[in-house]
Order: structure tokens, then C-alpha cells, then sequence
């Protein structure tokens, strides 16, 4: 699978989000807004799971009908499998 330049920048956008948190707590930041910034950091890296799971979920399909080749069932429940997994 290709990896886009966007899905490249938005981990990216989440490592400088985790620097600034360390940053935060270095500089011993308010509790509460360390706790909010991980929480964006976190659903930030939920977003970018999905986008890579559901391209990665395209690609597969879309070879897949191509080669004329087995059922898409499967590759649809892996998906669903590996999103399940992360949480």
C-alpha cells in the first residue's frame, strides 16, 4: 500500500502534538490541559487509523475486483477486525 503525503502529515500533526504535551508536563502544566491535549492527541491517531485501514481496505478491493479473485466478506471483516483491535 502507498502511504499518501497526507497520511504521512497527519502522524506528523500527532508527534509535534506529543512533544507539546511533554513539553507541557516539563514545564508542569495545569493537569486538566495535559489531559485534554492527549485526548486530542488520541482521537487524532483514531482518525488516522481509519483513514489508513479504510484506503488499505480500497486497495484491497479494488485489486481484488480486478483479479476477478474471492469473496470481499473476508477483507471487509479484517478491517472491521483491525479498527476493533485498536480500541
Amino acid at each position: 500500500m502507498d502511504y499518501t503525503t497526507q497520511m504521512k502529515n497527519r502522524l506528523k500533526r500527532i508527534d509535534g502534538q506529543i512533544q507539546g504535551i511533554l513539553r507541557m508536563m516539563e514545564e508542569g502544566a495545569d493537569c486538566r490541559n495535559i489531559v485534554m491535549q492527549m485526548t486530542a492527541a488520541r482521537t487524532a491517531m483514531d482518525r488516522a487509523l481509519g483513514l489508513i485501514v479504510g484506503k488499505n481496505l480500497e486497495d484491497c478491493l479494488r485489486r481484488q475486483i480486478e483479479n476477478g479473485e474471492g469473496s470481499s466478506d473476508q477483507l471487509i471483516n479484517e478491517a472491521v477486525q483491525m479498527l476493533v483491535k485498536s480500541r
